[in-house]
């Protein structure tokens, strides 16, 4: 098994990265990239636990729920 040690960033290491992105997409879109990011992991957590309480069925039942679009 490989050695995980190109994880360990030490604070040089951060502060270019962190440099970096601020140079390819700016201080005005940043935050914003960062929310959107924040937003699908927590959208994912949230799939993950929601598919770990339902049931196939459930999931099933709750598709054919929803409104069929009209032509």
């Amino acid at each position: 098994m490989l050695p995980l040690a190109f994880l360990n960033l030490g604070p040089w290491e951060i502060a270019l990265i962190v440099f970096l992105a601020l140079l390819l997409f700016g201080g005005k879109r940043l935050p914003a990239l960062a929310k959107d990011l924040g937003n699908g992991i927590k959208e994912f957590r949230k799939s993950l636990s929601s598919t770990d309480e339902d049931t196939p069925q459930e999931q099933t039942t709750k598709l054919e729920e929803r409104p069929k679009k009209k032509a």
